[in-house]
This record gives structure tokens, sequence and C-alpha cells, in this order.
């Protein structure tokens, strides 16, 4: 079974930023953060690949776009 294959039965949740008109959809698998990483992919190629960050990498990604600290936003 490939990554792709086993992400496909995840629960995926459509991050808040994301816009509701279809642009830019980001979803992350959350059931994966007990075991280090999160699975992060585009939900408009829901049978794609995902990315796959560490936990605290995504953490710190996610406080910086909340708090935007982004480098060049």
């Amino acid at each position: 079974m490939t990554a792709e294959q086993a992400h496909r039965d995840t629960l995926w949740i459509k991050s808040s930023y994301s816009g509701s008109s279809g642009g830019q959809c980001v979803e992350w698998a959350p059931a994966y953060a007990v075991h280090g990483t999160v699975p992060v992919r585009d939900s408009k190629t829901a049978d794609g690949p995902a990315m796959t960050f560490r936990t605290g990498a995504w953490s710190a990604f996610v406080s910086a776009v909340k708090d935007n600290r982004l480098p060049g936003a």
C-alpha cells in the first residue's frame, strides 16, 4: 500500500484559512499527529500525494500564519 492509498481513507480537515471559492484549499490529517507527523494536501487533488511534516514544524508554521509572521507576508 502506498502512502497515497493509506491517506485516502483518512479524515482530512480543511484549513479555516482556505477560501470557499475553490481556490487555495489546504487540508491536514490530525490523526497522524500522534505518530509525530502531519500529512498536508491540496484538497483539489484528494487522490494525489500529501506532504508530511513533523508535528513541531507544522505547529510552528501554523502559529506563524496566525501571527502573520511569514517571510514576505
